[in-house]
């Protein structure tokens, strides 16, 4: 375990797995509702059919003497025998329990079972096999047989299929992804069961391609064979395939990022036999769908917007930190009024509504905050004349930057004037220190820039105070992307997935820590080869981790002690807003198989 004063502290919402609970929206595999045991009737004594003698005693009719010598005789002799049997079959202290099934009581008495709280009616569950317990597949590896599912047998609708995969490509600014996602049709809307995940190597995204669109279409090609692998050759006409480039395509000058989103769009539908949407098959994602899509996967997985999720339910914000851009999305508390315009999302998930705020922050992803922290230090050093430095390539500028750790150096290719680049060394000896890096972030924020609409978080974006909108008490916050990359290293290992937190001003501690260089690093990670070769191959971890708490704690406005989550996965699914834009996808009317 990593030596640090942060803990890896239980997370209170259980995701629900998917090899334990039926999935949402499924009629097929619903419980039948009944008591686990039902207690046997008590049985009324009645008095045996009246005797002609009684019936002349009742109408005061006199008797012989004979009649009434042998009548007492009778009597008597009757109210012994009944008086035995009672004592001999009567139970002493003790009830029966009829079994389901069971038209008697069973020969050994069994005691009642203690009844269940009212919040949790008793359910008796029929099961439709006799062997084994069936186990749900949580993965391709555990998953028997790809075209069919363990939860129903026919799918809820004639037309549909059973079983129904989709395609997710995430071509995002560092590098393209493809999400392999298997969906069931047991119910009235498609359910998840699992996905498969690959990835290229970081530094071939799209974007990366620009002037080279037939290239950057070829790109795909390490990820659509892995989902000519997985899916079954029978519903692969059936599959749809849809392609979301985020902020770092959108970026690209000219028609540049419309050319390369053509050859995508040709080659997927020449190449491979999937099927690709009417519309929006290939597209730049909005932001705002990014956001929204990525607080439907975490709250799915966890549970807190399923169709069977109870009312009133607290939901979990959002934030995501990407290369090129940030979003955040939350659903604010119902005393606190929403203006009207671009932040609010109206959303239909699971048979609710949910109002949202979300904002995606074009140019605050962390590769784009590099940038512009290395173009403000770089301006501010302009300033002064400093030495550059010598080397065989010809002389290299030196700039001292706050935001790299102590004793690190790194050499930063910055644009320059009429489109061209230069390479500047930043230095970290001297000035790096999370202080003085704060500062610097304080002015890429733009917290002073005009707000036309109050209140604002930053860039005069106006957003709800969150102290008000989203408390501690109204839900949880989930980090997700390159918060979780940065942080997760530096913290102890959780036992699970969702157990990793800190405080907002934990992650300024770690900060603090990384700043200050090896010897710091030494002290708190030097058991761990591994995390310290990280560190010393990359400077930036300093900047990075400023960022982030900046961002948090001066951007978003958390207080310090504002305990936040970091997620990568949850039961095996990756998050962000893949699998959110995969419901979409399933679910569209524009889809139709390839003849």
């Amino acid at each position: 375990m990593v030596a640090n004063s942060l803990t890896s502290k239980p997370l209170e919402v259980t995701p629900p797995s998917p090899s334990s609970v039926p999935p949402a929206h499924s009629s097929s595999v619903s419980a039948t509702l009944s008591p686990a045991f039902a207690i046997a009737p008590r049985t009324r004594l009645r008095m045996a059919p009246m005797s002609p003698t009684y019936d002349r005693l009742e109408a005061g009719q006199p008797l012989g003497k004979q009649t009434r010598h042998f009548g007492w005789k009778k009597f008597a002799l009757g109210a012994g025998l009944l008086l035995a049997l009672v004592w001999l079959f009567v139970p002493k202290e003790k009830r029966h329990v009829t079994l389901p099934g069971w038209g008697s009581p069973s020969d050994e008495p069994s005691e009642l079972p203690p009844k269940r709280p009212p919040t949790q009616p008793p359910v008796q569950t029929t099961p439709n096999h006799t062997d084994e317990d069936i186990i749900h597949p949580d993965s391709f590896k555990t998953d028997r047989d790809p075209t069919k599912t363990t939860y129903c047998k026919t799918p809820h609708l004639s037309s549909a299929h059973l079983v129904q995969y989709a395609l997710m490509l995430d071509a995002g600014s560092t590098g393209s992804r493809i999400h392999i996602y298997k969906f069931n049709n047991c119910g009235p809307q498609p359910t998840y069961e699992y996905e498969v995940f690959k990835q290229t190597e970081p530094g071939n995204g799209l974007s990366s391609f620009a002037g080279r669109p037939t290239e950057a279409a070829a790109s795909l090609d390490i990820l659509m064979n892995e989902a000519m692998r997985i899916v079954p050759a029978s519903l692969r006409k059936c599959t749809p395939v849809a392609v979301r480039a985020t902020a770092g395509l959108r970026l690209l000058p000219g028609s540049q990022s419309a050319d390369i989103l053509e050859a995508v769009t040709t080659h997927l539908r020449d190449a491979y036999p999937f099927v690709l949407p009417v519309t929006d098959a290939v597209t730049i994602m909005d932001g705002a769908d990014e956001a929204v899509f990525a607080w439907v996967t975490a709250n799915y997985l966890l549970g807190t917007v399923r169709a069977d999720t109870p009312p009133n339910t607290p939901t979990f914000a959002v934030l995501d930190l990407g290369g090129a851009s940030t979003q955040i999305v939350f659903e604010p508390a119902g005393s606190v009024p929403l203006l009207e315009g671009e932040h609010k999302y109206e959303l239909d998930f699971g048979g609710k509504t949910h109002v949202l705020y979300q904002h995606s922050y074009l140019g605050y992803g962390l590769m784009r905050a590099r940038a512009s922290v290395h173009r403000v230090v770089e301006f501010m050093a302009s300033l002064h004349e400093t030495p550059p430095l010598t080397t065989s390539a010809g002389p290299i500028p030196i700039v001292s930057n706050p935001c790299l750790s102590r004793g690190t150096r790194r050499t930063i290719e910055l644009s320059a004037d009429r489109g061209r680049t230069k390479n500047v060394t930043m230095d970290g000896d001297i000035v790096g220190g999370f202080d003085a890096c704060t500062r610097i972030m304080d002015l890429v924020l733009a917290k002073d820039a005009v707000c036309a609409v109050r209140p604002c978080a930053f860039g005069g974006v106006y957003q709800p105070a969150l102290s008000e909108a989203f408390p501690a008490t109204a839900g949880s916050v989930l980090l997700l992307s390159y918060f979780y990359d940065r942080v997760a290293p530096l913290l102890p290992p959780p036992e699970d997935d969702m157990q990793l937190t800190a405080t907002v001003d934990d992650i300024a501690d770690l900060a603090r820590a990384v700043c200050r260089g090896r010897d710091e690093w030494l002290s708190r990670w030097g058991a761990h080869p591994a995390l310290m070769a990280d560190l010393e191959d990359r400077p930036e971890w300093c900047l990075d981790l400023t960022f982030m708490h900046r961002l948090l704690r001066t951007g978003y406005e958390f207080n310090g002690d504002r305990e936040v989550m970091f997620g990568k996965k949850i039961a095996g699914t990756e998050l962000g807003w893949c699998l959110g834009a995969g419901f979409k996808l399933v679910g569209g009317v524009d889809v139709q198989c390839r003849v």
